[in-house]
């Protein structure tokens, strides 16, 4: 695919050996032609390889400026994809050098790490804008930008930040854009990043589940959801697992509930601090906690390994989330489960969900 063979060496020790559909598609066309380019594709298809081996093979070394860089919506997302970046590049034969730049970290660290020579930045759109403003770093040197979750960004009110790095990176050669869905709003954003057509791929999403996940249902009255819950983590002894909620409050809520039933349990929700959010993250791939409860943003970046199973205590809004929260099982080729509690009326809701992800639900009795 016009990989580096260093690069391949990081690959093969993160077990990454057969390509997705997205990395197939994306991969020999950014790092040969490297213009600008959009991806339709859910999360969970191998969108952060996809563009961050290309970009790697875009950057010199020689160099001490920053060259490439990477938004993401939020600090969770940043933060993964700088990690991803930074394995890629265990056996590479240049140093390249990674900055992470998101809320929830001192900014003064983030403006000493900068005076460090700095390659490649991934960032959220808001603390970017404020080192900026501080004058702690210039994208006047970069070549590539890279908008992931694009459509996360402008549902989160990130235009105003977007137009402006546009703005700030005028020198840029070219524009890589990855996003869920297209909406108007992304065609608007789309025409104001890029002068010409970028060339265009779109992931079906029928390809995009997990093979190895198991997709059940069960009907559940609302008052029915925590006998349920209860019965099945009980059955399922020492494995770990999510449960997704749609609110915050529903999410502390559960917590509580689940706390009083006796499950070793902890709850990330929007409103924690960084600090709080990095010790319940922490406790969770430390073991020390077997269950999270997770809203579908706060759980944007989870990357947990040896997760069994992901519970739906509500079917998410939107088809994507799905598809997210249910990639956080089955990883590194094992096998998972996911399941959705489900009232009456959402059996139709199911049939959609099979249709267009081209999985078949089993309905536990």
């Amino acid at each position: 695919m016009g990989i580096p063979g260093d690069l391949v060496e990081g690959l093969q020790e993160l077990g990454i050996i057969t390509p997705t559909e997205v990395q197939e598609k994306t991969i020999p066309f950014l790092i040969k032609n490297g213009g600008d380019f959009c991806a339709q594709a859910q999360t969970g298809t191998g969108k952060t390889a996809a563009f961050g081996l290309p970009l790697l093979t875009k950057i010199d070394s020689r160099k001490p400026v920053i060259q490439g860089l990477v938004i993401a919506p939020t600090r969770e997302l940043a933060k993964q994809i700088g990690k991803h970046l930074f394995r890629y590049t265990k056996y590479a034969k240049e140093k390249i050098f990674i900055e992470v730049l998101a809320g929830g970290e001192p900014m003064e660290r983030q403006i000493s790490n900068l005076k460090r020579p700095t390659h490649i930045i991934v960032a959220t759109p808001g603390r970017l804008i404020d080192l900026i403003k501080k004058k702690a770093l210039s994208l006047v040197d970069v070549k590539h930008l890279v908008l992931d979750e694009a459509d996360e960004m402008l549902s989160m009110g990130f235009k105003k930040d977007l137009v402006t790095i546009f703005g700030l990176t005028r020198g840029r050669r070219s524009t890589w854009l990855f996003s869920a869905t297209f909406p108007d709003s992304i065609q608007s954003l789309v025409k104001g990043a890029m002068p010409g057509v970028p060339e265009t791929i779109k992931i079906d999403k029928a390809h995009v589940v997990n093979q190895n996940i198991d997709h059940r249902f069960a009907v559940c009255g609302k008052d029915e959801k925590n006998e349920f819950l209860a019965e099945f983590l009980h059955k399922r002894g020492d494995e770990r697992g999510l449960i997704f909620v749609r609110t915050k409050a529903g999410a502390i809520t559960l917590g509580r509930q689940m706390e009083k039933l006796g499950f070793a349990v902890d709850v990330i929700q929007g409103d924690l601090s960084q600090r709080e959010r990095d010790k319940v993250m922490r406790g969770f791939k430390n073991q020390k906690t077997q269950i999270l409860i997770a809203t579908d943003v706060a759980a944007r970046g989870i990357d947990v390994e040896g997760l069994s199973f992901v519970i739906h205590y509500q079917l998410p809004e939107q088809l994507e989330y799905y598809t997210h929260r249910s990639g956080r099982t089955a990883r590194a080729g094992k096998k998972g489960t996911s399941i959705a509690l489900i009232d009456p009326r959402e059996r139709k809701k199911i049939g959609r969900f099979e249709e267009d992800l081209g999985v078949t639900f089993t309905e536990i009795s």
